[in-house]
């Protein structure tokens, strides 16, 4: 699942493949921002582990759980 973070006041993005649920993504973007935790900490599906300061998401958006399909559609 394709995982892209909107930071405040950032041109750019950030975005991975995680094999985590949505759920799960969800869950831990929802107890950070309401925990007021200063961090919030997601793993891609590599293993890299990704930190980002949660006052400064502007945005999550979470993919589809269908994996991309690979040729030609017939």
């Amino acid at each position: 699942m394709e995982i892209r973070i909107g930071i405040l006041n950032s041109p750019r993005e950030i975005g991975f493949e995680t094999s985590q649920a949505a759920s799960e993504i969800e869950a831990a973007v929802a107890a950070a921002l309401e925990a007021d935790a200063k961090l919030l900490s997601l793993t891609d599906s590599k293993g890299n582990r990704y930190i980002v300061p949660a006052a400064g998401i502007a945005y999550v958006e979470i993919g589809s759980e269908e994996s991309r399909r690979v040729g030609f559609v017939g």
